[in-house]
């Protein structure tokens, strides 16, 4: 970098290191499109199920063109996602990629986020005109399937968490109303994954998903009946401020009340719907309460998460609160006080959510 203006100050060696930085920034975004291809061919599956393999090998096996086959396989090795043999030229998923890649119920399972990666890429246009005009971009006006994208990448979280680690967490005796038989409202459900996994779990409750997009209820509905939930669930679509019952004994609402419109307005509905002695559990991405906690990876996936998705979603609604992705604990308390709750607590975390129960 000698030829760089030495007149302008720059630090060749912060300069070099920010390029590298770039280098691999963009590196992982080629991957976006590398990643799903290998998902959508079942090129990772193949190596999961065979073991390692050769380029030919793997060509036959998975019924596609050697000669890109080659081109993908070399990109998967120079990018760590596969290992690579060059005494027996077989490339292989280690057991670690595997989890991120070929395992579904793995709780790394990240291939919903190259899928959300891509529909956001593809909602630029419609992001980008807002942030002109100041408007939304209502969830059902998305670009592509927005929706799939994100059902498939929340998936793996709430399957390896809400029955085993998350619900035991609240306090009370809500395991044993569970257990027993309770009336429990999903409110912002979207594809339902979280509404099945828990009335699978509790057969004798009565579990009831509401979501505001008809798209998303259908393929609830779908789910259900596929994944054998369908006799203790049913899903209406419905707004988090006028969904239909009383007297319910758990409201939940998995990283969706950030992305209401009137997020208070929420809180308030959901406090008269439950009973005197229910319980609002309440899954949020995790943040602290200021801007500086935020500086880390999982802050930047969620803050272009929130630009992209949770802020036009919020916006294109009536109120338009806006809590976005990185709220932090402090407003969200804020918010479910706001609603009539007496009391707010933090259950439990991980890495990337924080699961905080709400008592009238």
């Amino acid at each position: 970098m000698s030829s760089v203006n030495q007149a302008t100050r720059i630090d060749e060696g912060k300069l070099n290191a920010f390029v590298g930085q770039m280098l691999g920034d963009l590196g992982g975004a080629s991957s976006v499109a590398m990643v799903r291809m290998g998902d959508a061919l079942g090129l990772y599956k193949a190596l999961h199920t065979n073991g390692p393999m050769t380029s030919a090998e793997l060509a036959s096996t998975a019924k596609v063109d050697p000669r890109y086959l080659r081109e993908w396989l070399s990109n998967q090795a120079s990018s760590n996602y596969l290992s690579y043999d060059p005494a027996s030229a077989k490339f292989a998923l280690p057991p670690e990629q595997a989890m991120v890649f070929a395992i579904p119920d793995s709780p790394v399972y990240l291939m919903g986020g190259f899928d959300l990666m891509a529909a956001m890429l593809e909602n630029q246009p419609k992001v980008q005109a807002a942030f002109k005009s100041g408007g939304g971009v209502a969830w059902g006006d998305q670009a592509g399937c927005m929706f799939c994208a994100v059902a498939r990448f929340f998936r793996p979280g709430y399957h390896n968490n809400i029955v085993s680690t998350w619900l035991p967490a609240l306090g009370g005796d809500v395991m044993k109303k569970l257990e027993a038989g309770a009336n429990v409202a999903d409110v912002g459900c979207g594809h339902g994954w979280s509404t099945v996994l828990m009335a699978k779990a509790f057969p004798k409750s009565r579990f009831v998903g509401f979501d505001f997009h008809p798209g998303s209820i259908a393929d609830a509905k779908a789910h259900a009946e596929t994944h054998g939930a369908s006799a203790n669930t049913r899903f209406e679509v419905g707004l988090a401020k006028d969904y239909p019952g009383k007297d319910f004994d758990l409201v939940t609402c998995f990283d969706c009340l950030h992305d209401m419109g009137d997020p208070a307005g929420a809180a308030a509905h959901i406090r008269q719907s439950l009973k005197d002695d229910g319980t609002w559990m309440i899954c949020e991405p995790i943040a602290g309460d200021r801007l500086e906690q935020n500086l880390n990876p999982v802050g930047r996936l969620y803050y272009a998460a929130s630009t992209m998705i949770c802020v036009p979603t919020s916006l294109s609604q009536e109120v338009g609160t806006a809590l976005g992705a990185q709220a932090g604990e402090a407003r969200l308390r804020e918010v479910i006080l706001k609603g009539g709750f007496k009391s707010v607590r933090r259950a439990t975390e991980t890495p990337f959510n924080m699961i905080l129960e709400a008592r009238p």
